[in-house]
């Protein structure tokens, strides 16, 4: 398998796009632990197929000081009691996001996530959610190549 088109050819023919997608994803992310944003992204990476970003952000996450046993087991997150409530509402969160098309938003869905956290930080995670699922769809899209060593 080879990359469709290079993800630095990708950014010099719309620069825009990653300077806007990174700008959002740095300001969404600035008030909310780091760790969920870790797991936020490797969930929805994960969840698309998305082998660049789970790469990128496992890596990431791990440089922050996350334990690789919760990241072995954060696709079966709902199945292990090593997530705190609220990187569980968060993770609910995006899953339900970044699975829209699959299904409704239900006020019971957002209500779980109302429990954790303010309206700010709910708009600020709901930012963090659309801008890796963009990131997603562009790395997928282009079939990036993960750097593995």
């Amino acid at each position: 398998m080879k990359e469709r088109i290079a993800y630095s050819k990708v950014y010099n023919l719309q620069p825009v796009l990653a300077k806007t997608l990174m700008e959002l994803g740095d300001t969404a992310a600035k008030n909310i632990d780091h760790s969920i944003i870790h797991l936020v992204k490797l969930r929805a990476s994960q969840i698309n197929g998305c082998a660049f970003c789970q790469h990128m952000h496992a890596n990431e996450a791990r440089k922050d000081g996350e334990q690789q046993s919760r990241l072995d087991v954060l696709p079966a997150w709902k199945e292990v009691p090593v997530f705190s409530d609220r990187e569980r509402a968060a993770l609910a969160w995006t899953e339900k996001l970044t699975l829209v098309a699959n299904h409704e938003i239900h006020d019971e869905d957002f209500a779980l996530v109302r429990e954790q956290f303010s309206e700010e930080e709910i708009v600020n995670l709901t930012a963090a959610i659309v801008t890796i699922n963009a990131w997603n769809r562009i790395a997928v899209g282009f079939h990036f190549i993960p750097n593995i060593k």
